[in-house]
């Protein structure tokens, strides 16, 4: 079982950046591999970003075409942390942010939603134009 709590959102002007953080209880974090999803008022939840898990030789972080080259996602296993760092944002970001955990992950599924088993309970990112 792994709780995951997140934090760092908030409102923003446009153009601007911020940092959200996923804490993981339990001590198996770093067999799961982490997504980040959002979703705005009136529309379906949609991937953001997504890393591997341990069992690969290296960490691989997928994104959604809207936030490649804005968003970076990182993790540290030492902290049971996963970062999302977001930068040059829009108000088309605006939307709840949820953090993810699987252990059903692969390279092909990564980007749906019922891939994950854990979730957050998100965190309000508002960027302002």
């Amino acid at each position: 079982q792994v709780q995951l709590v997140e934090s760092g959102g908030g409102l923003v002007q446009a153009g601007g950046s911020l940092r959200l953080s996923c804490a993981a209880s339990g001590r198996t974090f770093s067999r799961y591999a982490m997504g980040w999803f959002r979703q705005a008022p009136g529309k379906e939840r949609e991937f953001v970003s997504a890393i591997s898990w341990s069992g690969t030789i290296t960490y691989y972080p997928y994104y959604a075409d809207s936030v490649k080259g804005r968003f970076t996602i990182s993790r540290d296993n030492a902290k049971n942390t996963v970062y999302l760092h977001m930068n040059s944002l829009k108000p088309e970001d605006t939307a709840v942010y949820y953090c993810a955990g699987s252990t059903n992950w692969s390279s092909r599924n990564y980007y749906y939603a019922s891939t994950y088993d854990y979730w957050g309970q998100g965190t309000q990112v508002t960027v302002s134009s």
